[in-house]
């Protein structure tokens, strides 16, 4: 569970950091990463899974998995940062490819920003 301050809510941010932001992408992850907030003391973190990955107890297990391996990824994310996590497929052995593929995309979204 992410803590409340680091949670991006507003619909606003999440169009703002996809258009704008950086982005890494994989097979079925892409991370964008939008840096330099001034009204920003925490990074924060917001999820999109999108419909294809499955039904609705699937897309909620993957994102309770995600905001777990984020939450560990926090400190190497810049405090002033917002970061959207886009989920775009499920895959076939998902636990074993996300556990994988996190640090790598999230580093990958780091140096390109």
């Amino acid at each position: 569970m992410l803590p409340t301050k680091n949670r991006l809510r507003a619909s606003k941010d999440f169009a703002l950091t996809t258009k704008t932001g950086v982005r890494a992408t994989s097979l079925s992850l892409v991370v964008y990463l939008r840096t330099n907030l001034s009204n920003l003391n925490d990074p924060q973190v917001g999820l999109i899974v999108n419909k294809s990955v499955g039904g609705s107890v699937v897309r909620h297990r993957v994102s309770r998995q995600i905001r777990h391996l984020i939450s560990g990824h926090l400190q190497n994310i810049p405090t002033s940062s917002q970061v959207v996590v886009r989920v775009l497929r499920n895959q076939p052995n998902y636990e074993t490819e996300l556990n994988d593929l996190m640090p790598k995309v999230i580093s990958k979204a780091l140096v390109s920003a």
